[in-house]
């Protein structure tokens, strides 16, 4: 019969493409999981791995294999979630993973949503990039996390990880008071081409953020002159108030702009969602995450409900307040 462990470690050889990956994130040493996977084969009665010089690929077998091992691993969450919702009560450890804006707006809200209603839960929260949340996840160095993807950079299928959608929000140019741009203008080449020479200000290469920023540029016809690269939109705010640069926030992080920023909004989206493994959206506690998380949102969109809309929550269509193409620097 085959080990459910070994097929945990060839689906994540799948994915991460090196031996020496797979042991870095299982914190496995790289001869173990060698070795577990020679005993996978010799289970299998067939090869499953070739070298392809210093990578190992799966062969058609290994890979007819791996979409097995999602199936048995997904119904095995789905197991867990069902014992979970036989027991009294929520509580014990969950370990959260979010991105930056995410972690100062929607999560504080969210777990006090949670102590309120499931005191015995115990959160742990992990700053982590959207890109890296499915590795995370499979790792099991994560029990649910907030994502988002962009236009531009939409998310790759995954069939590891369910999402459910939770908001959608327009992005903004950001720039200096004192420098002249594209105000007023409908389409990305003309919003952003008054950039296409200045500094830019960017999220850390490696991230849907900054993919975003470029692609954008680059659809806009231009490629970006980076400058600075900060993953934290308040700084990137920060940074632009003071000339150092154009950039992108999205609606969430203009609450609170600093003074001497003008905000265009442009035809761009950032869409935020609730991941966790394939088959634990059942699981109790990471059900009531969803929940608190949708809760939070919801007051949000509640608190600018007065106000023309822009950012919408995912599945209600209700919204939170546009900041107009040339916010005023309280807004």
């Amino acid at each position: 019969m085959l080990d459910v462990r070994r097929l945990h470690l060839l689906r994540e050889l799948d994915r991460r493409g090196t031996i020496a990956a797979v042991a870095e994130a299982l914190t496995f040493t790289a001869s173990a999981v060698s070795q577990q996977l020679g005993v996978l084969e010799r289970e299998a009665g067939v090869a499953l791995l070739e070298r392809s010089g210093r990578r190992v690929i799966l062969t058609p077998a290994g890979r007819s294999l791996v979409a097995h091992a999602d199936a048995v691993l997904q119904r095995l969450e789905l197991a867990v979630a069902e014992l979970a919702g036989a027991r009294d009560g929520i509580g014990g450890p969950l370990r959260i993973g979010t991105f930056p804006s995410g972690g100062h707006t929607i999560v504080p809200a969210t777990l006090a949503e949670l102590a309120q209603r499931h005191p015995a839960l115990e959160p742990m929260v992990q700053e982590i990039d959207s890109a890296r949340v499915s590795d995370g996840l499979r790792a099991g160095e994560l029990d649910v996390a907030l994502v988002h993807d962009y236009d531009f950079v939409p998310a790759s299928p995954d069939t590891t990880v369910d999402e459910v959608p939770l908001l959608q929000e327009p992005m903004y140019l950001v720039t200096n008071a004192a420098t002249k741009g594209g105000s007023g203008s409908d389409t990305l080449a003309e919003l952003l081409g008054p950039y296409a020479e200045a500094p830019w200000i960017t999220a850390r290469d490696g991230t849907t953020g900054h993919a975003m920023a470029v692609r954008a540029c680059q659809a806009a016809g231009f490629q970006p002159r980076i400058r600075h690269q900060v993953n934290d939109f308040r700084t990137v705010l920060a940074l632009a108030a003071t000339g150092q640069g154009a950039g992108f926030v999205p609606e969430m992080a203009t609450v609170q702009s600093p003074t001497g920023v003008v905000l265009n909004k442009l035809p761009l989206f950032r869409r935020s969602k609730v991941a966790f493994r394939a088959g634990g959206g059942t699981h109790p506690a990471i059900a009531a995450f969803v929940a608190a998380a949708r809760a939070a949102v919801s007051s949000m969109i509640s608190s600018g409900r007065d106000e023309k809309p822009a950012m919408r929550y995912a599945d209600s269509g209700q919204a939170l307040p546009e900041r107009g193409a040339e916010a005023d620097p309280a807004s």
